[in-house]
Parts: structure tokens; C-alpha cells; sequence
């Protein structure tokens, strides 16, 4: 596996990585890490690698684009200092372009998105052992879907940004596009957006697919 012994492996993103976390500090007692896919890689990495003794930092907050990660960047990354860093951002800078069209100021276009992402991945790299940039998802089967199509954009600059930067790359659009050949988008997320507790796990196995997870360990 490539995470190693004492890392701090911190993730941020929307209310897809928050799944009410504790705040300010997203770690400790009492459910501290939410209900979402973090806390099941957490339980995963303590329950097959305990002697690695890995430390989990939730940041995510819900609501939050690419704009609201940098204006917060400083104090939730960076002072931080983690040795992994993984970033799941985009769903809300392409649902405000939909569910709220006529307020402009909430929607974080393309170039924005692509250009703000690339400048939080630069100025992370230098202290950081490794990032890790999971793709925006949108859980409607209809590939011709106009927020789908939106999304699959979005999920493109990420694939884009993390092979120009050597970062680790998940693409979660495409391990849910897996499971959608079988179960109906609903019963997995109410709203395309927020997962059950399978989509959830559906997150978690693909990122821990990415760092090379035993799942056969003893």
C-alpha cells in the first residue's frame, strides 16, 4: 500500500466528503469524521493496517466549490500539514448552474474551476508526500443529461490536471457508472448527489483501490 507508517492523509471537498463532521477540527471521538465515505476508509485502514497507526483529517464542508476550498485553503490544508492530501470538488460549481441559473455569482465555470484547481494542486505539492484528485460525480445513468454532460466535463479537467501534475487519480464518475447498469440512480443517491450508505462505499473502494489497498490482507 502506498500509505505509510504515522501518515496524516487529510481530505476536503463538499458535503459529499463533510456527511457531518465535527468542526473546526474533522477528526477525534464520536462519529468526528461524519457518516460518508472518509470515515469508511478509515475504519478500513484501521481494521487491515493498525500497526501503521494512519491519521484521518476531515475537511470538508457542505456547500463549498473550488472558490470557497482556496478562500480557506491556508488554514484547512496547508497549516495542516498532511502527508496526503485528497480533493473531491466540482459537484457544487456545476449543480448552482442548474438548480439556481439566475444567480450567476454562486456558479463556478469551467475555466474558473480548471484554473483555481490547478493553483491549489501547485501550491500543495511542495509539502506534500502525494495528492490525490477525485473526479465530481452526477448519478444519472442518461449520459445525453445536461448536468451529466456538465459533470463529465468537469470530471475531465480533473483527469487532465492530475496527469499533467503526476497526482493520483479517481475517477468516481466511473466506478458509480458501474453499479448504475444495475440498480436505478435513486437508490443510491435521492438526488443524483448525496449517496447512500452504498455510494458511500462505492467512493471508498475506489479510493482505496487507488492507493494500492490490500483487501485480501490478514
Amino acid at each position: 500500500m502506498k500509505l505509510d507508517q504515522g501518515h496524516k492523509l487529510l481530505f476536503i471537498g463538499d458535503s459529499v466528503t463533510d456527511c457531518e463532521r465535527t468542526k473546526p477540527e474533522g477528526e477525534g471521538l464520536f462519529a468526528a469524521l461524519g457518516k460518508g465515505y472518509v470515515s469508511y476508509i478509515d475504519g478500513l485502514l484501521q481494521a487491515v493496517y493498525p500497526e501503521l497507526g494512519i491519521r484521518i483529517v476531515n475537511k470538508g464542508i457542505s456547500g463549498n466549490t473550488v472558490r470557497d476550498l482556496k478562500n480557506r485553503w491556508q488554514e484547512d490544508v496547508l497549516d495542516q500539514n498532511p502527508d496526503w492530501l485528497s480533493i473531491m470538488i466540482g459537484i457544487n460549481d456545476v449543480w448552482r448552474q442548474y438548480d439556481t441559473p439566475f444567480i450567476r455569482e454562486w456558479h463556478v465555470y469551467i475555466d474558473e474551476y480548471e484554473n483555481t484547481l490547478r493553483e491549489l494542486v501547485a501550491e500543495s505539492k511542495p509539502s506534500v508526500k502525494e495528492i490525490v484528485l477525485m473526479t465530481p460525480f452526477y448519478l444519472e445513468s442518461n449520459e445525453q443529461d445536461q448536468m451529466r454532460q456538465t459533470m463529465d466535463q468537469y470530471g475531465k479537467v480533473v483527469k487532465k490536471i492530475a496527469e499533467e501534475t503526476n497526482c493520483l487519480f479517481v475517477d468516481t464518475q466511473a466506478a458509480f457508472n458501474h453499479i448504475l447498469k444495475d440498480l436505478y440512480p435513486a437508490s443510491i443517491a435521492w438526488d443524483r448527489v448525496h449517496p447512500s450508505t452504498a455510494g458511500h462505499m462505492v467512493l471508498a473502494r475506489a479510493f482505496l483501490k487507488a492507493i494500492d489497498f490490500n483487501w485480501n490482507r490478514s
